[in-house]
């Protein structure tokens, strides 16, 4: 298992490069970071940009003859606009005020996020105690609506009824991260640490056994799909997907399935499935999504690193709506694709990030961000 040390600006898991010399970067918030070494802790590099060679000094005259005439062209425009106004205040008298609500997009094009996406419930603030969360990166609901917060240090998972009050809570295991979190619709909970996908009851934490593959051990994400069935993500040596049947069963693997498309390695792979049965896989080291049918047939790969709308930048959490619809977390917020992977939109979920996502069988999102959970009702 790759030895990993906790991003000191954000708390991720950061692997050891093979050289203790070299500078990493953080998957989830893109810091550079020096390495902990001789009793040292990891650090964030802030770069510097020496402007020093950079200060060029002009003559104060010759700066004089070049403001003139700027001077001059913006005297200009003032005269012509202090002449014309007065025919544009006059010219209607009888013209209706125009009204201070606009139906108009805003500045740059962007549609208002509340035409998407409305705070439907928001819960919970920093601490330790019932309600409160300290690194809460993982969300899933089961089928009577109870949602169940997973912490990512020390196991811990709280379970609030579906209006967000605090029932219980239980530990799965103290001592590991937490990487994946998954509810079916019977109140099962699926807990994803130190590579098992481990079963319990939700309402009190009771081990329910644990689901297993041919390949051993070396899971890192899970999904609960409609079909009572579940998705995971494997990392150990491969980016394998291993999909399960309702009764736990190991029946399909995709071998290979991020790296066998890029030829590019994936060491931290997000799923999610569709209410087809279709599965997502979120490459957060390769900045995209690859979608597969249900029988594990690989059918499209979409979005990529970059800044602009559509591109990913530190993706962290993937999920499926009741439409099809593919929600991606990344720095920028929520980034939405349709189902055959064309950009749809970028909202904000309550000026934070999404940690996690699921949703319920009202097509309303959850999202986890660290020490609050928002429910969002989303636009048809």
């Amino acid at each position: 298992m790759p030895r990993t040390f906790d991003c000191p600006k954000c708390g991720a898991p950061v692997e050891f490069s093979t050289d203790p010399t070299a500078t990493v970067r953080c998957n989830y918030c893109n810091s550079a970071l020096a390495e902990p070494s001789m009793g040292r802790p990891a650090q964030v590099i802030h770069l510097k940009i020496d402007t020093s060679k950079a200060n060029i000094k002009f003559p104060k005259w010759l700066l004089l003859l070049l403001l003139i005439p700027v001077l001059g062209i913006v005297a200009g425009v003032i005269s012509m606009i202090a002449g014309f106004a007065p025919l544009f205040l006059t010219g209607n008298k009888n013209s209706v005020p125009r009204s201070n609500t606009s139906t108009s997009k805003p500045r740059g094009g962007t549609i208002s996020e509340p035409a998407f996406a409305n705070v439907l419930l928001k819960f919970g603030s920093e601490g330790i105690g019932p309600g409160m969360f300290t690194d809460a990166r993982s969300i899933a609901v089961d089928g009577a609506g109870n949602i169940y917060v997973g912490e990512y240090s020390g196991g811990r998972i709280q379970v609030f009824d579906a209006n967000g009050k605090f029932i219980t809570q239980w530990i799965a295991n103290a001592k590991m991260p937490l990487r994946g979190l998954a509810a079916d619709r019977k109140g099962n909970v699926y807990v994803v640490q130190s590579g098992k996908i481990l079963k319990f009851e939700g309402q009190t934490g009771a081990p329910r056994g644990e689901l297993t593959s041919a390949n051993g051990n070396g899971f890192d994400d899970v999904a609960a799909g409609a079909d009572g069935g579940l998705v995971s993500a494997w990392y150990r040596n491969s980016d394998d997907i291993v999909r399960f049947d309702s009764s736990g069963n190991a029946m399909k693997t995709i071998k290979g399935a991020i790296s066998s498309v890029t030829d590019r390695s994936e060491l931290n792979t997000r799923v999610a499935i569709d209410g087809r049965g279709n599965i997502y896989a979120l490459g957060t080291f390769n900045n995209a999504i690859f979608k597969f049918s249900p029988d594990g047939k690989y059918m499209n790969k979409f979005s990529g690193e970059g800044e602009q709308p559509g591109q990913l930048r530190a993706p962290m959490a993937i999920s499926v709506d009741g439409k099809g619809r593919v929600y991606v977390a990344d720095m920028k917020g929520v980034q939405v694709f349709d189902s055959d992977g064309r950009y749809v939109r970028t909202f904000n979920p309550d000026n934070g990030h999404a940690s996690g996502m699921t949703f319920n069988d009202k097509n309303e999102l959850f999202v986890v961000d660290r020490t609050k959970v928002v429910k969002l009702a989303l636009a048809e």
